[in-house]
């Protein structure tokens, strides 16, 4: 089996990882452990990413409950300490990880260490690579400059934000242009675990 750990919060991290663990095991993957985000910390960047807007406290929690549901360890801390690096690195042992929504930045020691790659789900517009839309808040950036369609990229994690290498691009998604960006996570995060998951059965096959 293929070992997952992904790295997410919200509704695009809940409906990849229930992606994976709906469909995963079918096609040798398993996810083995969950890091989320924890918005009552500072190091999540709250003022900088979608926690700013308002949302419910069952929004913040989904990730983890369905990871507990289904007896997954769940992390919440800072992932750029000792004590994550050795249960990542000896107890999780990904072959694969995905972000998906995720407050932290993933330094060196943690995107390369899976021998598969460490990679980034990352709304933007398939212009150009990397994207004028990269940084924490790319809905808001994109309703700023009056666009009512996003397309997610699957690219792979480096030193930069949001730089690493290309994978693939997703087909287009259309909003509304009254759409929130709490409206756009929730439209958005089916469409872009299904494509997450398709994406993956690529990458490892």
């Amino acid at each position: 089996m293929i070992r997952l750990v992904i790295f997410g919060s919200f509704y695009r991290g809940f409906c990849v990882l229930d992606e994976f663990l709906y469909r995963g095991a079918r096609h040798g993957i398993e996810v083995v452990g969950v890091a989320t985000d924890d918005p009552t910390q500072t190091f999540v960047s709250r003022d900088k990413r979608l926690w700013q807007y308002p949302h419910e406290v069952h929004e913040e929690l989904m990730v983890e409950q369905l990871a507990q549901k289904h007896g997954l360890p769940v992390h919440k801390e800072r992932v750029k300490t000792a004590a994550f690096y050795e249960r990542y690195e000896q107890q999780w042992r990904p072959d694969i990880c995905i972000s998906a929504t995720f407050g932290q930045r993933i330094d060196q020691r943690l995107f390369s260490f899976p021998r598969f790659g460490f990679f980034n789900l990352h709304p933007c517009l398939a212009d150009r690579w990397p994207s004028m839309y990269a940084g924490p808040n790319p809905f808001q950036a994109l309703k700023d400059d009056g666009h009512t369609h996003t397309q997610v990229a699957y690219h792979a994690v480096d030193d930069g934000f949001d730089t690493g290498k290309l994978v693939a691009m997703s087909e287009r998604i259309g909003f509304p242009p009254n759409a929130s960006v709490i409206d756009l996570h929730k439209m958005t995060s089916p469409l872009v675990a299904k494509f997450a998951f398709e994406q993956t059965l690529k990458l490892i096959a």
